[in-house]
């Protein structure tokens, strides 16, 4: 049944993230980043590898919160129900930048990740790239803020090969377009797909959404979508399904000023 597939993902355990929606001005290579900085970075890879709770959680403040509404309770919960679903999980943070900040460091990362999840009669396939900064204060990260994200879950033996095309910030009150293209012909093939627009708050994690398919005959999902009137960040996902295999790819649409 579609209506299980994990659409979402707890980007917020998967890309470690922080403050402020910019790229530092002044920011340093990787390569000169101060060894504590790397060695706190590998403890949470190791960690998150590892599904050790208590050692990730040891990486975040007290107080420690973020700009999807995360609480540092939130992350341990979500965490725990993630794990739970992927039987394999393998973590790659990269560093991409860091500066000095006051009490400690800003640093940008890339997370990857790899995954598996039995599911009833099928196996998922998990990818996920998402690109964040955070602030460690006194050695622990303090704030987090997602600059961008997307996964991808597939199944079956030829699951639907895809290109995405969605900007990755608009204005307010803009409307965008939203293509998910399928890359093999479709030699009378049937295709279903749906375009979901989700929020992005601790809530919206790991929800497991009804999905009512559409027949698409132009070889892919062609859409046009309305941001909110106010700044947010939004899940765009497709699901397309074939008959040897499905692919349901998320994208995060920031919506601000640039």
């Amino acid at each position: 049944m579609l209506r299980h597939l994990p659409l979402s993902l707890p980007v917020l355990t998967l890309g470690l993230a922080i403050a402020g929606g910019m790229a530092p001005a002044a920011a340093a290579p990787p390569e000169t980043a101060p060894g504590e900085l790397v060695q706190a970075l590998n403890q949470i890879e190791a960690a998150s590898d590892a599904r050790d709770v208590a050692a990730v959680l040891a990486a975040y403040g007290p107080s420690f919160a973020s700009s999807d509404g995360f609480s540092r309770d939130q992350l341990e919960q979500t965490l725990q129900q993630f794990w739970q679903q992927y039987a394999t999980l393998d973590y790659a943070i990269e560093l991409v930048a860091w500066e000095p900040s006051a009490g400690g460091f800003t640093a940008e990362t890339i997370t990857r990740i790899q995954g598996t999840q039995a599911q009833s009669n099928r196996q998922l396939e998990l990818t996920a790239e998402v690109r964040s900064r955070q602030r460690f204060e006194n050695g622990q990260i303090v704030y987090q803020e997602i600059l961008s994200e997307q996964s991808q879950l597939t199944t079956g033996a030829n699951p639907p090969s895809l290109t995405v095309n969605l900007p990755s910030q608009i204005a307010p009150g803009a409307k965008y377009s939203f293509d998910a293209i399928v890359q093999e012909p479709l030699r009378n093939r049937a295709l279903l797909g749906i375009a979901l627009d989700e929020g992005v708050t601790a809530e919206d994690f790991l929800a497991p959404r009804p999905l009512l398919l559409e027949s698409l005959s132009a070889g892919g999902l062609f859409k046009t979508g309305q941001a909110p009137e106010r700044s947010d960040n939004r899940w765009v996902s497709a699901v397309i399904v074939r008959e040897d295999g499905i692919t349901v790819e998320t994208r995060r649409l920031r919506v601000g000023a640039e």
